[in-house]
């Protein structure tokens, strides 16, 4: 299930005070006391908390009271504890989690190699882009997968109008671009659109423009 309908089921009042309370809590809870605590029936809590689970924003283990088994031990109890993915929403949208796992890899292959960080951090973003495009299958939906926005202009060049690496990119620009660069010039290769990608900076969107035609426009940068 995707975060918008994750999202969307804490939309609901009593979903997110049982979403919250079952997040606070220290200790799995089951039905009753999550109803006990929010003054609900035990039916009405079960329903929010079952759909709440669907949407994976909550885990479900079954536990025997007090850790009894066998015969006689009881019906198992339905317990809730909070979904161990993390789900995170931005607008625009930002990926800083991707630009984390590109530069960790890279300090750790540089460190191991001996090669340049820098090097190995375009290396690993063009391999990265190349994956994705082939994945999404079109140019277009590998950009929208990371959070870029293009946008087509009267030429047919695609410009981007956001970075999914903004802060980051306002403290660190050489290599945010550089890392942009690679990664969308991967794309471009992985879903095979014969565009290319140039570096071009502009004020309210990304530093790169991949263009309609390949024999246009200037290099890396």
């Amino acid at each position: 299930m995707d975060v918008t309908h994750r999202l969307a089921a804490l939309e609901h009042p009593t979903r997110r005070a049982l979403y919250d309370l079952i997040a606070e809590s220290t200790e799995p809870m089951g039905r009753e006391a999550a109803a006990g605590a929010l003054g609900l029936s035990r039916s009405t809590a079960a329903f929010h908390l079952d759909a709440l689970a669907t949407a994976g924003l909550l885990a479900v283990e079954f536990r025997r009271p007090g850790g009894r088994r066998g015969p006689g031990a009881g019906r198992p109890t339905k317990l809730y504890t909070p979904a161990a993915e993390e789900i995170s929403v931005s607008v625009p949208p930002r990926r800083y989690e991707l630009a984390a796992d590109l530069f960790a890899g890279a300090i750790a292959e540089s460190a191991r190699t001996g090669a340049g960080v820098r090097d190995v951090l375009r290396e690993r973003a063009a391999a990265d882009g190349r994956a994705r495009g082939e994945r999404a299958g079109t140019f277009e939906a590998a950009l929208a997968s990371v959070g870029f926005t293009p946008r087509e202009e009267p030429a047919g060049d695609l410009v981007m109008g956001n970075c999914p690496f903004h802060q980051l990119a306002q403290a660190h620009t050489e290599l945010v671009c550089e890392l942009n660069y690679s990664l969308v010039r991967g794309m471009a290769e992985g879903a095979a659109c014969g565009r290319r990608v140039v570096a071009d900076p502009g004020a309210g969107r990304c530093c790169v423009r991949a263009e309609a035609s390949p024999e246009r426009g200037a290099g890396p940068p």
